[in-house]
């Protein structure tokens, strides 16, 4: 038996994970997940207890200072059970795997997610935060801890049998395929849009009540429903919960970049970590959210989040951060919000600025922040109403709004910040590097792709290894540590993200990068399906398999779209991996497409086909026809670049190529759909006319 106390640092002063460290001076006696700590459960015969979470988590905060610094928790802790710490970030198999306990108990799953196992690493009990003492109708954690213990000693064989119960059922749930019979009809995308709006609230924008979470695979899907179809009512709900979410306090209203989630119904009061993939998805979204609807606002937006990123979470080399935390000094949200006096006292001698900047955004003595009289900043007015409400010019009110803004942005940059996650995800990088290549596209900013490029040239180095002519993705980089492997999301994300950036450039070695990555997906992660987790990887107690979206897409649709893309451009067998898969995931999908959108896409692609433009030629003449193909919103469009006598850029997109070449007087474009191509169009405005109506056939 180990003694309760513990020396200043435990084994996880010794990890790269910046959440790990964080516990590093706990007294509790935490191992990292491994050989060492699941040796000992054995030979030792002791029950583990698992503790998962993230270095931006606020109740992982929580937790941490009210149990785990607590000598007396960590004194039973550390006799009774060996304690495993594990960061979600670096190892998003064992959470999903355990996730699913807490959720087959009838809870809620989150983070910090707290599970108990038996010596073999089959869960028994499982919650999340638990308080120290009795409270919100949950048992304290000592007492949670000697139940745990007392089952195990006096009631081993239950314990045991339950645990082999619910790893049956996980293994059920995390590997259950459908049959693949369900229709997938050009009514799929019309079905699907019925069961997102009985979800839908129409009153504040978004899905569900409080929290509530910016559901973006949802959104996109009414954005393609709404432009495929003209659904008006689904681009009416797309644009109640664009003009929501940019108006709320959710979104950060002087620096750029959103908040993960919000505590009501309004998007007024968020918890105020902000991530990397939330920020890519909505960056995404927002660019396509100006294509759709030519709102300025979310061209300003998509800017306004790539500007907090390349400010705040991006490191020397240009790769991306993973998080920045909710709390600072010791306090949720405290550098985000404001009270009157700090507004006065920032723009003191600006009178006009002042009271702009109280009046748009809401700053008033009572405050909107969980009573302390202290705002999150939101638009409460709009430039006009304040204007009118203040009794100045448009034009006066402009101004001093545009310098309230800029002076309080410096003065909150002075205070303490948000601590960062300095960690590399590969996947998450994906995610952020095919956001800001498609908003280059979108916006028509080169900046943003060359952004792009040096990141991904970042995973290229730091992130990947060769194994033969496959690329396998690693998981994460923090300082000189890379850990790996990867799992099927890191192969998935990046590999889309490099076709991303080939239609932004027109490079073709990114085709040739995704096609290594993706044979080393389907050589590693794909059985007659894909699994999360790859086939020489760690053996947990079930392999996963990555269907649903949760905050990110799942990894098995955004492989199928990267096989989809892959296959239309390069080579047609990378398609009967895709389609294989997506049939069998057809009838879940159009049962659930709230958790499965992005998957309902793919099916929706499908059935109707895409939509390709191949532009034959170079320079600048040939960059204006793709930028008119590329301010457009269309669904499932690839974007093609042909440069007569090049042989890579012939083998980048050999499934378009046939017919299609340059003029003597120039680049031409293509416009094709389906199996019909435009003929050769030489003018920007022909391209865009060729997209919003049926091509014609060349043959």
């Amino acid at each position: 038996m180990l003694p309760w106390f513990m020396p200043s640092m435990n084994r996880l002063g010794q990890e790269a994970s910046p959440y790990l460290q964080q516990h590093a001076h706990n007294p509790v006696d935490w191992y990292p997940w491994g050989d060492e700590a699941l040796g000992r459960a054995k030979r030792d015969d002791r029950p583990i207890l698992l503790s998962i979470g993230y270095s931006a988590c606020h109740w992982c905060h929580v937790m941490e200072r009210e149990s785990f610094e607590d000598a007396q928790i960590a004194k039973l802790m550390n006799e009774w059970f060996v304690n495993i710490k594990v960061d979600r970030e670096e190892r998003p198999d064992l959470d999903q795997v355990y996730q699913l306990t807490v959720q087959l108990m009838g809870r809620s799953g989150g983070w910090p997610l707290t599970v108990f196992l038996t010596p073999d690493q089959k869960p028994f009990f499982a919650g999340t935060y638990f308080p120290p003492v009795d409270r919100y109708g949950m048992p304290g954690f000592p007492k949670v801890l000697q139940a745990v213990w007392e089952a195990c000693h006096w009631r081993g064989e239950e314990v045991c049998g339950q645990a082999a119960e619910l790893s049956r059922v996980i293994d059920a749930a995390t590997t259950e395929r459908g049959e693949g019979d369900a229709p997938q009809g050009r009514d799929l995308l019309a079905r699907a849009a019925v069961t997102l709006g009985a979800r839908f609230d129409d009153t504040h924008g978004g899905f569900g009540a409080r929290p509530k979470f910016p559901s973006t695979m949802a959104l996109d899907l009414l954005q393609r429903r709404a432009a495929l179809d003209g659904d008006e009512q689904a681009r009416a709900r797309v644009k109640r919960a664009l003009d929501g979410m940019l108006a709320g306090g959710v979104y950060d209203q002087l620096g750029g970049g959103f908040h993960r989630y919000s505590t009501d119904e309004r998007w007024l009061v968020p918890h105020f970590e902000k991530m990397l993939y939330d920020n890519a998805l909505l960056l995404r979204l927002y660019a396509d959210g100006f294509r759709a609807t030519g709102d300025a606002r979310y061209a300003e937006c998509a800017r306004e989040i790539a500007a907090y990123v390349a400010r705040e979470m991006t490191s020397p080399e240009g790769a991306f951060y993973a998080t920045q935390d909710a709390d600072s000094e010791g306090e949720e949200g405290r550098f985000f919000v404001w009270d009157p006096e700090e507004i006065d006292a920032a723009l003191a001698g600006d009178d006009a600025a002042a009271k702009m900047a109280k009046t748009v955004y809401g700053v008033t003595p009572h405050g909107n922040f969980e009573e302390s009289g202290k705002s999150v900043l939101s638009l409460v007015e709009t430039l006009d109403a304040a204007a009118t409400k203040l009794g100045l010019a448009r034009p006066v009110a402009e101004k001093a709004l545009a310098r309230a803004r800029a002076r309080l942005f410096e003065v909150r940059d002075e205070r303490v910040k948000p601590f960062r996650d300095e960690k590399v995800l590969a996947s998450w990088n994906g995610l952020m590097i095919g956001a800001l290549a498609n908003a280059s596209l979108a916006l028509g900013e080169t900046e943003l792709a060359e952004r792009a490029e040096r990141a991904f040239a970042f995973v290229e180095k730091r992130l990947m290894e060769r194994q033969g002519a496959k690329l396998r993705v690693l998981r994460h980089a923090k300082g000189e540590v890379v850990k790996g492997p990867g799992f099927l999301d890191d192969h998935a994300f990046v590999a889309d993200a490099a076709i991303d950036l080939y239609e932004a450039t027109g490079n073709p070695r990114y085709v040739a990068v995704a096609r290594a990555i993706a044979d080393a997906a389907i050589a590693h992660f794909w059985d007659g399906g894909f699994y999360f987790t790859p086939d020489d990887g760690e053996k947990l107690i079930v392999r996963p398999k990555d269907v649903f979206d949760h905050a990110v897409p799942s990894a098995t649709s955004i492989a199928c779209k990267v096989l989809l893309r892959l296959g239309t451009l390069a080579e047609p067998p990378y398609l009967d991996y895709a389609e294989k898969e997506l049939a069998r995931l057809a009838g879940p999908a159009s049962e659930n497409p709230f958790g499965m959108s992005q998957t309902v896409a793919l099916c929706d692609r499908l059935a109707r086909g895409g939509v390709e433009v191949v532009i034959a030629g170079s320079g600048e003449a040939a960059r204006t026809l793709g930028a008119a193909a590329a301010r457009r919103y269309v669904p499932d469009l690839t974007l093609a670049w042909l440069v007569p006598g090049d042989r890579a850029s012939l083998e980048a997109c050999a499934q378009l190529a046939e017919g299609k070449s340059a003029a003597a007087d120039g680049p031409r474009a293509y416009v094709c759909k389906g199996r019909s191509c435009s003929l050769p169009l030489a003018a920007a405005d022909a391209v865009a006319q060729a997209l919003a109506t049926p091509a014609t056939t060349t043959d």
